[in-house]
Parts: structure tokens; sequence; C-alpha cells
């Protein structure tokens, strides 16, 4: 079944502008193609790692999960609710999620040996394998996107989305307040 274009896309950027101040007068243009920008830029990079994903045999959610695992550090262990609150799932969600991972060989759960009643989900090697190859995959995806901008432009254009992004956080947090994970 053929994805439904988003209405945005049918038109360049410049016509959905221009469309937007034509219904709008109080738009601001610059304002508009910035956010306009981003907003394609994510929709289209998403689906590329998807793809990206897909090549691995693994779905964006379940690189999620390992990319959580990974930032947690060696050796790479978190409980079900840390990884629901990490990635702004509730607990059952979570739970189908580990379970098809836990049948795909990427993650293992077991009860914690200290606490009989917590639960731990550990990312395997075969998960950590995906997870380095989802990486440079990536790598070389991002380099590509961004080959007409000079090391220069690169750092400026990063501080600046910084400083946007950081605005955000402050201002509009998700509704589970996460701030610090969404790296």
């Amino acid at each position: 079944m053929a994805e439904t274009p988003d209405p945005d896309d049918l038109l360049s950027l410049e016509e959905q502008i221009a469309a937007y101040q034509r219904e709008f007068q109080d738009l601001d243009p610059q304002v508009e193609q910035v956010v306009s920008a981003l907003s394609r830029l994510t929709r289209r990079m998403n689906v590329a790692y998807g793809r990206q994903s897909a090549t691995l045999g693994i779905s964006n959610s379940e690189w999620e999960v390992l990319k959580v695992l990974v930032l947690s550090g060696a050796p790479y262990r978190l409980g079900p609710g840390d990884l629901a609150k990490r990635l702004g799932l509730t607990p059952a969600a979570m739970t189908h999620r580990i379970d098809r991972m836990v049948n795909e060989g990427l993650v293992t759960r077991e009860r914690d040996a200290d606490n009989r009643v917590r639960v731990i989900v550990e990312l395997t090697p075969d998960g950590r394998e995906k997870w380095v190859e989802a990486m440079r995959q990536a790598t070389v995806f991002e380099a590509d996107l961004l080959q007409d901008l000079s090391s220069e432009e690169r750092g400026a254009l990063g501080e600046m989305l910084t400083r946007v992004l950081r605005r955000v956080e402050e201002d509009q947090p998700d509704a589970d307040g996460r701030l610090t994970d969404l790296d």
C-alpha cells in the first residue's frame, strides 16, 4: 500500500511559504522557511534511517531501544521501566517491544540477581552489532547529507540548531518532561 504523501510535499518549499503568506499575512517567511525545511528534512531523514534499519532486520523502534541501552554504558543494561521512561513509552508498549527484541536475539530479559522482583534488559552481542552497523550506515548517510557544507558551516549550523533545540527543551518539554535523552 502506497504511503499517503504529506500535503506540504506536494508543493516546493517556496510555493508552500507563498501559500501560507496568502492565507496568513502575519507569517514571517524567514521563520517559516527554517521551520518548514527542518520539518521536511526530519521526515526524509526518518524515512532514510528506517530504510537503513530495515536492511539490518530491525525497526526504528528497535533501533531506539538499542540506542538507549548503548548510551547507558557498559554493561548496557536497564530495567524496563527505565527504558520506557527514556523512550516516552507506556510500560505495556515497552513490554511488547522487549518481547519482540528478545525473540529476535537483540536483548535478553532476566531477573536481577540482587532483587528477584526487578527485571533487567541487556543488550546482546548481536544487538550491539546491529547498533554498530546502523551507526556505520548512518555516518555515511549523514556525511553525504552535509557534503555541500564546509566544516565551518557545519559547525555554525550545529551551534544554531543546538540553540533552537535548547529553547524548545526549555519552553516545550514533552509530556514526560524528558529533556536530556533525546539525542
